[in-house]
């Protein structure tokens, strides 16, 4: 299929590509950037007067629920998700039941995947047989069977000599671990340890969990080698201990949830269940140092941490409420809304800063996941010319209000409802689209 996107401004933010002109898309590539040749036989013309036409973005956490709890999200309505949020590639977590473990339960989800058309999906392989932290997973074989990388999802590998055998081992065949920082014994809280739990008299997880983790995580990649990713950092502890990593030059890589991005344990409010998230929301402090690390580079990527959950379980008291939150739909305006971009027409806004807050939810994403996605690495996540045609296609200048009845998801449960937190957000998707097809169109943006 031949696509012509027409008069939008074309933002690349590896290139620094910031332009007026129109994007011609075939055979799944981009073919023309700018200016478009008049004999391009489009078969589909997309008006992106007033839009922002950007590469499709590519979400590093996301939990699609299937196989095992279908009753929380479907592989369908979680990828028509990610599709109606200008997502184009999801990386989801090995956490399903059963565990991703065996390359048979991989190679069926990617398939199902690919019939539906609507995203790119990079499987993480568990890094223990069944997340126990015990026995490691044959992880050529998972490999093999398209896993990206190897992960505990929440789950923390206790016995460090375990830990220290998956490094060696990934190490010896280039493959990168997905860790989330998080001590065994003092993560078993369910609010970030300070004041406001104490007020409430909820159990709390202290930042010394994440930071005695992370010192065990990173004195292992010290010792192998190995190339670490770091999942959903929480503090302000925690992100000076991977600055002075990075700059000693170790090979890990970090990223922030939108969470804890935009929301502190102020925002848990009179027992919120909807704030109920791993890892939990903690002080101003944490938040703000955060958003420094996400701009500076310390952090490498923005994630939804995308896990729908059903209404019995998330509405119970909070203590007792099933954590996560659903988040793909709400990846774009929340990394715009981080960067301090509010809804303002297209050619208003500030380049840099657009591309800067683009970069985080789509190249810096691509660059952590490297050549695990193969000759994707080289053009995914940018609109290069001869690259993919993943793209998203959104109005900036819409200011929307969080409604959870009206997202795709399944799952409704968001913190960011605007009932919860007041929140009007900037930028609304009108296209998507993955390998130059539509995997996703707002009402009167597609001509025929």
């Amino acid at each position: 299929m031949k696509v012509l996107i027409k008069n939008g401004r074309l933002i690349d933010p590896v290139s620094g590509l910031d332009t007026l002109g129109d994007l011609a898309l075939a055979t799944g590539r981009i073919v023309s950037i700018g200016q478009v040749n008049a004999d391009f036989d489009a078969d589909r013309v997309i008006d992106a007067t007033g839009c922002i036409v950007a590469p499709g973005l590519v979400d590093l956490a996301v939990r699609l629920r299937e196989p095992g709890h279908e009753h929380e999200g479907m592989l369908e309505s979680e990828l028509a998700a990610a599709a109606a949020g200008g997502v184009t590639s999801v990386v989801c977590l090995p956490d399903t039941d059963p565990t991703l473990d065996e390359p048979g339960l991989v190679e069926m989800l990617k398939l199902r995947a690919r019939k539906l058309s609507r995203c790119r999906l990079f499987p993480l392989g568990a890094l223990t047989r069944g997340l126990k932290g015990e026995t490691l997973t044959e992880m050529a074989e998972l490999h093999e069977a398209g896993c990206v990388g190897y992960s505990q999802a929440e789950v923390p590998v206790r016995d460090t000599q375990v830990l220290q055998r998956a490094l060696q081992y990934a190490a010896t065949f280039g493959y990168t671990v997905w860790l989330r920082p998080q001590d065994a014994w003092l993560g078993k809280g369910v609010a970030a340890s300070g004041p406001i739990a104490t007020r409430l008299g909820l159990s709390g997880v202290p930042v010394a969990a994440e930071t005695i983790a992370l010192h065990t995580i990173i004195e292992l990649v010290r010792v192998t080698g190995a190339r670490v990713h770091l999942c959903r950092l929480s503090s302000a502890a925690g992100v000076d201990i991977v600055r002075r990593a990075k700059a000693e030059g170790l090979p890990i890589t970090a990223d922030v949830s939108i969470n804890s991005l935009m929301l502190t344990d102020m925002d848990i409010g009179f027992f919120n269940p909807a704030m109920r998230v791993v890892p939990p929301l903690r002080q101003g402090r944490d938040r703000d140092a955060l958003q420094a690390a996400l701009k500076d580079g310390t952090l490498d990527a923005l994630v939804s941490d995308h896990t729908p959950v059903s209404e019995d379980e998330k509405m119970l008291p909070f203590g007792e409420a099933e954590p996560g939150a659903t988040g793909l739909e709400l990846l774009l305006s929340l990394a715009l809304k981080g960067a301090g971009l509010e809804a303002g027409p297209a050619a208003s806004l500030d380049g840099k800063r657009l591309a800067a807050a683009l970069a985080t939810v789509t190249s810096g994403p691509v660059k952590v996941l490297g050549e695990a996605i193969g000759s994707l690495a080289s053009s995914a996540g940018r609109l290069v010319q001869g690259g993919v045609a993943d793209v998203c296609v959104f109005d900036p200048a819409v200011s929307w209000k969080v409604e959870g009845s009206e997202l795709v998801s399944q799952g409704c449960h968001t913190p960011f409802a605007y009932e919860s937190t007041g929140f009007e957000l900037p930028g609304r998707v009108r296209a998507t689209l993955v390998a130059g097809q539509l995997a996703h169109e707002a009402p009167q943006s597609v001509q025929a």
